[in-house]
């Protein structure tokens, strides 16, 4: 005779079986992240970048995409997919940078890319962490005898529109009623090639895309001058779509890594012999000890895999900030007078 235990334990049973082969199983299976789980399906990272602004991401002799934010590309790479060349650089402007992250052209956004309130709440996407504290500057002529922003009343500006140094530049002139001619030249290249050409008496864009564009310049370089005084502060860094949490984890969090690994002098030369050291923190940053990665759902080597194949934040900055002539100034870790911050990796 069946009893009403045995019904119900029947029907947990053709449950389960239904369950197992239902096709949208896969996803319930999966990561817990639905960008993570198509970044492992594609193998690759899908990563959108300038492609043109020396220092962050501009292709060497080779071919090569190299910069901050490229590397940043291929921390995340590393942290999710274990290999820091797993990935593919989307060239994008600033027009369409937003739209390509939006529509799911790319996993993350890694372009220069300024923190600011509306491009939250009215884009639905979401700022991961600050890889660069930057802000608005100008580069002139050295023959111009330019000092300071202020004296540029009257001039000629060429600025990339759709940017947030668009507004900034027009905040600055108005409030203090100095008039100025936009000049609004989308490409990068094309902006520079502008400016070189005399279109315009003065460049504004980020202070550290300043650097890298004069240092570019070669001998030439003499004949420009950065004016020393930035008009704003801008953190800029990684972006992502809102509404996958633990991708925004997983994004944000291989940042800390980089900065919690230059805290703890753990660098890519020296990991086995960091991992020996009696430090929880440094045995829990490199999978020694605990399942930080398994709740990202990520290997637990994750961070190492990232530091191991692209270096701590302090290697990225000698590699490339310092040979543009970039001082770690506000990027310094706060430690040493800087806002570079993670919160404990535990």
């Amino acid at each position: 005779m069946m009893t009403a235990k045995t019904v119900l334990a029947g029907m947990a049973g053709l449950l389960a079986g239904v369950l197992a082969a239902w096709p949208g199983q896969a996803v319930a299976q999966g990561s817990g992240s639905a960008t993570l789980d198509a970044v492992r399906a594609r193998g690759a990272l899908l990563c959108g970048v300038s492609g043109e602004i020396a220092g962050f991401s501009l292709a060497d002799s080779r071919g090569v995409v190299q910069g901050m934010d490229a590397d940043y590309c291929r921390a995340i790479a590393a942290a999710t997919l274990g290999d820091a060349n797993k990935v593919r650089f989307i060239h994008l402007s600033a027009q369409t940078r937003f739209t390509a992250l939006q529509s799911g052209e790319i996993d993350v956004l890694i372009r220069n890319t300024g923190w600011s309130l509306t491009r939250e709440s009215a884009l639905g996407l979401l700022f991961g962490a600050t890889n660069f504290w930057d802000g608005t500057g100008f580069i002139v002529r050295a023959s111009a005898g330019v000092g300071k922003p202020a004296e540029l009343g009257g001039a000629a500006i060429c600025i990339r529109p759709g940017t947030s140094t668009e507004l900034e530049v027009a905040d600055f002139f108005r409030s203090r009623q100095i008039a100025f001619t936009p000049v609004m030249i989308a490409g990068v290249n094309e902006i520079q090639d502008a400016f070189l050409a005399g279109r315009c008496d003065a460049f504004a864009t980020d202070a550290s895309q300043l650097a890298g564009f004069r240092q570019n310049l070669g001998a030439r370089a003499a004949e420009f001058t950065i004016l020393p005084e930035a008009i704003s502060s801008a953190p800029s860094g990684s972006m992502v779509r809102k509404g996958d949490d633990k991708w925004y984890d997983i994004v944000r969090w291989t940042h800390y890594a980089l900065l919690t690994a230059e805290q703890f002098d753990v660098t890519s030369k020296n990991l086995d012999e960091a991992a020996k050291r009696d430090s929880p923190d440094i045995r829990r940053l490199l999978g020694v000890e605990g399942n930080i990665g398994q709740t990202m759902g990520l290997d637990n080597a994750w961070a190492r895999n990232a530091v191991a194949q692209v270096g701590n934040y302090a290697e990225l900055w000698a590699r490339h900030m310092t040979p543009i002539g970039l001082e770690r100034g506000i990027n310094r870790l706060w430690t040493q007078g800087g806002l570079q911050f993670s919160p404990p990796v535990r």
